[in-house]
């Protein structure tokens, strides 16, 4: 009897403490490096504005939670999730092999190719032959740095890193630069149909990318179940079209 009373004794405790742990997600921490407009940036008023932004603070909406958004650069964004700095990465994260086996992905939230952009008239291409010898400008951690330092650093290309993206455009408008790698839609919105881009075009043809979706800890699965479903109801039901319409004259919602 008093082993089975202390084995019941044990049971209880591990179930309550099971219970304790059960994460309440009345809260969700968005990591986001606000430098690359149309999708994450800072307004005049320093509010954090953009198409993530907005499908962040839709998905919280749907889920009652309240969204927490933490700056975070790009390249920290993965150690930052693991450590627990943050819930999700919602920041133009694109989905690869070498990303999910470390972390987990929602369902993808759009799709966008990437482009090179330089001078008008530099007749610059995104190859290796057109590129040789110039200094190509991109943001440390994303897939175009990754895309620039395999295909082209090896056959003479300078592939130059930075922090955030804006320190891109600065080098590339000061002349330290002869292009930049980013994404299409964020270089065309973002840059070149700004004031700063206005001696600027994008080089050659787009380069795909594949799509971006929220990054999550695999252990939080109950997260990425419910960030799904909010996923599906607003793709659904039209939100995500009428969030879209707000940024884009063109779809950018996932292919599949």
């Amino acid at each position: 009897m008093k082993k089975l009373l202390a084995a019941m004794t044990i049971a209880a405790i591990a179930a309550s403490a099971g219970v304790a742990q059960a994460k309440d997600w009345k809260q969700i921490r968005f990591g986001v490096d606000a430098s690359y407009a149309p999708f994450e940036s800072k307004a005049p008023d320093g509010k954090l504005v953009g198409f993530d932004i907005d499908l962040g603070n839709e998905i919280c909406n749907r889920l009652k939670a309240k969204c927490v958004w933490v700056e975070n650069d790009f390249d920290g964004m993965i150690p930052g999730l693991k450590a627990k700095k943050f819930d999700g990465v919602l920041s133009s994260m694109t989905i690869t092999p070498e990303r999910e086996k470390q972390i987990a992905f929602s369902k993808p939230l759009f799709d966008t190719p990437t482009a090179l952009v330089a001078k008008k008239g530099s007749g610059l291409q995104p190859t290796p032959e057109a590129l040789k010898g110039k200094s190509v400008g991109v943001e440390q951690g994303t897939i175009q740095e990754t895309y620039a330092k395999t295909n082209w650093e090896a056959k003479g290309v300078k592939v130059v890193p930075y922090q955030n993206q804006d320190q891109v455009y600065q080098d590339l408008l000061s002349g330290r630069l002869d292009a930049a790698l980013q994404d299409k839609v964020q270089a065309d919105i973002g840059f070149l149909k700004t004031p700063r881009g206005a001696n600027f075009q994008q080089a050659g043809n787009s380069i795909p990318s594949g799509a971006a979706a929220i990054g999550l800890r695999k252990e939080d699965a109950d997260l990425k179940a419910d960030i799904d479903k909010a996923i599906d109801g607003m793709m659904k039901d039209g939100t995500y079209n009428k969030i879209e319409k707000k940024y884009f004259d063109f779809d950018v919602a996932p292919k599949s």
